[in-house]
Parts: C-alpha cells; sequence; structure tokens
C-alpha cells in the first residue's frame, strides 16, 4: 500500500508473541515504537491536535504550545508540520537529549524551565506552569494540556481495535504504564468494552504518586506524576484494575535484558511494563493473553538506560534483576529456540 503522508504511518503497529514456560499465559507486545515518531503519543498527540482544531479552539496557523518530557513533543511536531502550526515544547533538564533532538529536527521551538533541580527530579509543575503562561501570552497559542485533555484518551481507539484483531478478541490481560492516564484510560476503557472481565494494570515509578504512595525523585521518563504535581483529570482510575510500581533498577536492568536476549530496544519505563506483567503472571494474578505496548523504543535511552557508565554512576544496577528474568522467561531454554531457529532459516 503507497501511503499520502507521514500521519497514515500511525498505528497498525505489528504484534510480537513472548512465551512464558511453566504458565498459563503469553506475552503480546504491540511495537508502539514503530509508529513514525517512535513511540505510541504518536496516536493521542495528532487526536489533540486534530480536535482542537476541529473545535476552532486552534486556529489555522496558530501555535501549539505542550509541556512534555519528549514523546509527546515528538507527536506535536509531527502533527504541526502536517497542519502548518508552529510549535512550542516546554521541558526540563529530564527529558532525553535524543528526543528533544528530534524535536527540533521537526522544526519545533524548546523551551527549557528555569531553576535548580535534582537530575532524578521531574520539573512537571514548573513545565506546566510555564506553558500555560506561554499559552495565555503568545496571539494565537492554545497550551494542549495533555493531562487534562479529553482527546488524549480519546486518540487510542484504533489501539484497542487493532489489539483485540491481532490477539483474535482474546485480550485476558492489559499491563501499561500510567503518567498522565490518558493512555491507561483510553485503552483499559476500549478493552472493557470489549470485554469487561480484561485485567488492567498500571504501572508507575515508585516515587511516583499515581497511586497514593509517597513520593520522591525517579529517573523512569515520561511516565507516573511526581511529587508536588497532581494526576491529571484524564485519568480514570475506575477503569484500572490493579496499579503497582516499579524500581528504575527494575524497570532498566529489565529493558537491557530484553535488548541482549531477545534483540529487541525498547525503553526505560517499557522495561518497568514487561517486570511487572511477568511478575504478576507468575504469582498467577493474570494469565492467558497478557498485552504490553512496547511504548517507545531503546533507541532514544542509548546514552542512558543502555549505559553502563551512567547507570552506575547513579546506582542503578541492580544484579538481582537478570537471574530473576531467565527464571520467569525460561532462559535454559534459549538453546532450543536457536536451534528451532537455525532448522527454519535452513529450510
Amino acid at each position: 500500500m503507497i501511503l499520502n503522508k507521514v500521519s497514515d504511518l500511525i498505528g497498525n503497529t505489528p504484534m510480537l508473541c513472548i512465551s512464558v514456560p511453566e504458565t498459563n499465559a503469553r506475552l503480546l507486545l504491540k511495537i508502539e515504537k514503530n509508529n513514525p515518531g517512535g513511540s505510541i503519543k504518536d496516536r493521542m498527540a495528532r487526536n489533540m491536535v486534530l480536535a482542537a482544531l476541529k473545535s476552532g479552539r486552534l486556529k489555522p496557523g496558530g501555535v501549539i504550545v505542550e509541556s512534555s518530557s519528549g514523546n509527546t513533543g515528538i507527536g506535536l511536531a509531527m502533527a504541526a508540520v502536517e497542519f502548518g502550526l508552529r510549535f512550542i515544547a516546554v521541558v526540563d533538564h529530564h527529558a532525553a537529549q535524543d528526543k528533544i533532538a528530534v524535536m527540533k529536527a521537526l522544526g519545533a521551538e524548546v523551551r527549557y524551565v528555569a531553576g535548580e533541580y535534582r537530575e532524578d527530579e521531574v520539573a512537571v509543575v514548573e513545565r506546566q506552569r510555564l506553558a500555560a503562561e506561554l499559552g495565555g501570552e503568545i496571539p494565537g497559542a492554545v497550551f494542549m494540556n495533555q493531562s487534562d485533555n479529553a482527546a488524549n484518551a480519546g486518540g487510542y481507539s484504533d489501539f484497542v481495535r487493532e489489539t483485540v484483531a491481532q490477539a483474535k478478541g482474546n485480550v485476558d490481560a492489559y499491563v501499561g504504564c500510567v503518567g498522565t492516564g490518558g493512555s491507561m484510560t483510553g485503552i483499559a476503557r476500549g478493552l472493557k468494552l470489549h470485554n469487561p472481565n480484561t485485567v488492567t494494570v498500571a504501572v508507575e515509578p515508585a516515587g511516583s504518586i499515581v497511586f497514593g504512595h509517597p513520593g520522591y525523585p525517579y529517573y523512569q521518563s515520561g511516565t507516573g506524576t511526581p511529587a508536588g504535581d497532581t494526576v491529571g483529570l484524564v485519568l480514570d482510575y475506575s477503569c484500572i484494575d490493579l496499579g503497582v510500581q516499579v524500581t528504575d533498577s527494575q524497570a532498566f536492568e529489565t529493558a537491557r535484558y530484553i535488548a541482549r536476549n531477545m534483540a529487541l530496544l525498547v525503553g526505560g519505563s517499557t522495561g518497568g511494563a514487561i517486570f511487572k506483567a511477568l511478575e504478576l503472571i507468575h504469582k498467577g494474578v493474570i494469565t492467558g493473553n497478557v498485552v504490553v505496548p512496547i511504548a517507545d523504543g531503546g533507541e532514544k535511552y542509548l546514552h542512558t538506560v543502555f549505559n553502563d557508565k551512567w547507570l552506575g554512576e547513579r546506582n542503578l544496577l541492580d544484579p538481582d534483576v537478570w537471574p530473576q528474568l531467565d527464571t520467569w522467561l525460561g532462559k535454559a531454554q534459549l538453546p532450543d529456540n536457536v536451534s528451532t531457529a537455525l532448522q527454519l532459516s535452513v529450510a
């Protein structure tokens, strides 16, 4: 099929099945990093812009302003190019430099928040304040405010449709990260409309306050709600069956393990979702087809999550995670898998 514009490449992402030995479950990884902007956020970013244009809130030739750690910003930068808009991304030091570079390459204007912050401290409150200020001061500007924007959650209907079709109607559980709550809410609602018995699990970083735990700094990017911020209005707790936390080390070590053992580069927060999915499978909490989105790719974190020196300097290496993953994924079976692959390739 020959398409006409880059946004036509959004969606219809593939699904990869990972067997989980000695359980009644399998992981179905939806490869959202295959979207043109490299993340699941491409879906909702374009939807927010379309909704603002259709409502008249955003005028042709207008200005989009948004606070972003990077992935939403990349999606909005692409939408700005498509619709002839100007885009200003408000970021802090916590955003991955590779994401900022992509936004700039797409023509986005990047504004950094002022102030002194710890390296593991997310300056979301100041980002939101500055974005709202710019949205109010600049003629023709609209602050998208993804945390409270209903079009955020509404941008995932195609994800649900694709997932249900790929799983042949059988989605027994969904495990995804929760930040603003848009993807979690939109996907959980949609899956439960299809099957009310689908178990929905939201994963936040240890240190995030989404589920009422004490807040403290964390390194996972683009997920969770840091202390001092408020949980977005878009998050609907009623469609979430279970909220769990994952440490930075568990998340990052899992992402590195997946790269080394499956040749798949996933982002740090996705590593956390995979870790908790496997943990819950082995505890018997979830079974059957367990869907986990590869929300973005590890290519954006080569200088952090996949850098031994960076992790070591921050005490983020955990030697216990890989043996645990070996146990959960039946590492001893990998040589058989390799043998099977060789036989198939020769045949």
